[in-house]
């Protein structure tokens, strides 16, 4: 594969994007089309570039039709259900993490409950709260203290969830990652709306 210009990728779609007439192209699905025709007819990038391009620009259509909830919908072949992803099915991504749910375990009921529920309603693979064990973290150091807490950070070895493989129906991490880590303190009486409000706090 030739060097990938990101910058020239990223000012060519930002330059499709700001030819696009919404008066013509009033759905997001028409808006995409648009734009994947525009690159594609664009002759300062390679081919190379054009289908990096094309994905990155995939993932921005799939938040967007899933964050606005419209758009066209097409029968995922693996699971017959109406989705709205372009490049996946949320709900693939759904039936994938459900089948996870026996290989983990925080040790905490509330906890597990908690993460469970959050990944039911996933949508996309980018975007989903899990529970990481410990021995998947590296190089933890302690960044502050003060208050109630701990602040450290750490390398997340595997990573978070990237994308999902529809071929082998699994979803892909995208490797080693720097994370920052909070500490809990009195975890073993806290409870599920104490979780709650913890977790929207952060989102």
């Amino acid at each position: 594969m030739s060097t990938i210009r990101e910058g020239l990728i990223h000012a060519t779609i930002n330059k499709a994007i700001t030819l696009i007439d919404y008066n013509n192209y009033d759905s997001v699905h028409k808006q995409f089309e648009f734009v994947k025709q525009t690159i594609l007819a664009d002759n300062s990038l390679t081919n190379d570039e054009k289908i990096e391009a094309i994905s990155s620009f995939n993932k921005d259509c799939n938040r967007e039709k899933i964050v606005r909830n419209e758009g066209t919908r097409r029968i995922c072949e693996t699971c017959n259900q109406k989705c709205l992803a372009i490049s996946y099915c949320e709900y693939c991504v759904q039936n994938y993490l459900k089948t996870k749910f026996s290989s983990w375990s925080s040790g905490n009921n509330n906890i597990d409950n908690l993460i469970q529920k959050c990944q039911i309603e996933s949508l996309m693979p980018d975007m989903i709260v899990e529970w990481i064990p410990y021995n998947n973290l590296q190089n933890i150091e302690c960044l502050t203290k003060g208050g109630f807490s701990e602040i450290y950070t750490a390398t997340w070895i595997n990573g978070g969830y990237e994308e999902l493989d529809s071929e082998n129906h699994q979803l892909q991490r995208f490797g080693t990652h720097h994370v920052i880590l909070k500490e809990l303190g009195n975890i073993e009486n806290a409870s599920q709306n104490w979780f709650e409000e913890d977790l929207m706090f952060k989102l």
